[in-house]
């Protein structure tokens, strides 16, 4: 039985010879292999459609098998998959669990103040965190309102970091804030920000930025976006549009509000009794600390000494420390932490998932690099057919 799962089988008419295929063999070595002539072998891949008859002709093991099935032997495909972790299937009833702070990534043109709006956010949130909390920029931050919710922050270097996890499967973000300039317009860049927020199926506010600017008409950039998409809540849609000053603070914290009422609307929890999922915001060498990575974690808690996978590197966590630079024991939904501990250095937009144990984890990365060395064999015999 056991044998049996760890490999494919390919049923036959009748019982053969069993044959383990390699990843890639060539006509001359199936033949070889089967113990048959090269130009019988050929006439039998000519039957079956293929039309590359050459001797030196590389085939994947799934051609290969097709054409030993042919010759009524069972060709067996070692199985390949190996250990690999896999994120929890989210429960069907979410209410029992607790709500979590809403992630949200500021997006819009160059000048038009995304960067202005993040230091005036986290200074808000300096100031009303503890005395003396110096930034560290760890991709992400947290401000807490006055209320007492907490608003999680991306501060990733532009559209492309976003675009770049999106495509790994790694939608970071539950709220899109798009920033436009009053004094400007829509610019080919917010228009690359709406695209990758509504390709994400992620809600959109607008800020509109620069509003203490003299003769400035806020209801033009409405009138202007609603050309691309966006249907403000004046213009009857469900977008909601704030007007701005990121250099003098205000409207900041209405913005913050509106995002803490789409965050109510959007019902945000996680659970947190269950082994940690995130994804790698940033990572890179610091000199004195080695690999470390910037992770928002996305469901469960993770602690200090938990063993973690992320691409092909993984992570026995020596420590974690927050966005003041603080050292923290665990980190829950929503929150950013920078860790250390890592073997190799992983990719931002890697998916992090929580290991068992070491050995686990090392089955999985050695499983994972098998598999990208796989795949770029075939590629490789692709591009050589």
């Amino acid at each position: 039985d056991q044998a049996r799962n760890r490999r494919k089988r390919y049923t036959l008419p009748k019982k053969g010879l069993e044959v383990t295929l390699p990843l890639t063999i060539t006509v001359d070595g199936l033949a070889k292999l089967l113990d048959v002539q090269n130009s019988h072998l050929m006439r039998k891949m000519a039957n079956i459609g293929m039309d590359k008859l050459a001797s030196d002709y590389l085939l994947t093991n799934e051609e290969a098998a097709e054409i030993a099935l042919e010759y009524e032997v069972v060709p067996i495909i070692p199985d390949s998959t190996g250990p690999e972790l896999y994120p929890r299937k989210f429960p069907d009833d979410m209410s029992v669990h607790p709500l979590r702070p809403p992630v949200v990534t500021i997006m819009g043109h160059v000048d038009h103040g995304k960067t202005t709006l993040l230091d005036t956010l986290r200074n808000s949130s300096i100031t009303a965190g503890e005395a003396g909390g110096i930034t560290q920029h760890i991709g992400a931050f947290s401000v807490q309102l006055k209320s007492g919710q907490v608003i999680t922050f991306l501060d990733t270097p532009g559209h492309a970091a976003f675009s770049a996890m999106r495509a790994r499967g790694a939608n970071a973000t539950d709220i899109v804030v798009l920033v436009v300039a009053a004094d400007d317009g829509v610019m080919p860049q917010t228009k690359e920000a709406i695209q990758h927020a509504l390709d994400a199926d992620v809600p959109i506010i607008v800020a509109i930025n620069k509003c203490d600017k003299h003769g400035v008409d806020p209801s033009r950039i409405k009138d202007d976006l609603l050309k691309h998409g966006i249907q403000t809540e004046d213009l009857g849609g469900d977008i909601q549009a704030v007007e701005i000053s990121a250099l003098k603070g205000t409207g900041v914290e209405e913005l913050s509000e509106s995002i803490v009422t789409l965050a109510e609307i959007l019902d945000l929890r996680a659970e947190v009794d269950i082994p940690a999922q995130g994804t790698v915001i940033e990572s890179q060498i610091e000199r004195g600390r080695g690999n470390v990575a910037s992770v928002l974690i996305k469901r469960g808690t993770l602690k200090v000494g938990d063993i973690i996978v992320a691409g092909t590197a993984w992570c026995k966590v020596r420590s974690m420390s927050d966005d003041r630079g603080n050292s923290v024991k665990e980190a829950g939904p929503a929150s950013a932490v920078e860790i250390m501990g890592w073997k190799e250095i992983p990719q931002a937009g890697d998916m992090v998932l929580q290991a068992e144990n070491e050995g686990q984890a090392k089955g999985v990365v050695d499983s994972r690099v098998e598999k990208r060395k796989n795949k770029a064999k075939l590629a490789a015999v692709e591009a050589m057919n």
